[in-house]
């Protein structure tokens, strides 16, 4: 039985060759890492990092990583959770994956108690600003690493 609609699936032997094969449109690519990076950060930071790859039916259509409980200014003063990043195929874009992305990324933050939901973008007229905005985010005056970052009240 295939299951029909998007849904989430954690990254296995069997589904890692479809993970690295998710690339984004060649112009955005400066905007996010590909997949292949942001597993080996998943692998050096076990309990923080919740990669997972965007299924729809038998497809894969993207891929997102969230961070669960980062230490935001590595002192402890600040534990942040959120999308820290989202991959969609570039044949997929447009079709509402990117949304269900962030929605079940906040659905997961709620379910863990959390409050704020963080992302950063690249600011820029190709990068994802427009996108955030309208899912709601807002930008709370700080830069990281050269990116725009942005939190969303969940609660």
């Amino acid at each position: 039985m295939t299951t029909t609609g998007p849904r989430l699936e954690e990254i296995t032997p069997a589904n890692l060759d479809a993970a690295l094969g998710i690339r984004v449109r060649p112009g955005q690519e400066h905007a996010v890492a590909p997949v292949v990076k942001s597993l080996a950060e998943a692998y050096v930071h076990p309990g923080i990092a919740w990669p997972r790859l965007i299924v729809d039916g038998d497809r894969p259509v993207g891929f997102l990583m969230a961070c669960l409980g980062i230490d935001w200014y590595g002192d402890g003063s600040e534990i942040r959770s959120g999308l820290w990043r989202l991959n969609i195929a570039a044949a997929e874009q447009g079709r509402g994956y990117g949304r269900f992305a962030v929605e079940s990324v906040a659905a997961e933050l709620r379910r863990r108690g959390t409050e704020k939901f963080y992302v950063t973008w690249h600011p820029g007229p190709d990068g994802p600003e427009d996108f955030y905005l309208g899912l709601g985010f807002r930008p709370d005056g700080e830069n990281s690493g050269g990116q725009t970052v942005g939190v969303l009240e969940l609660a």
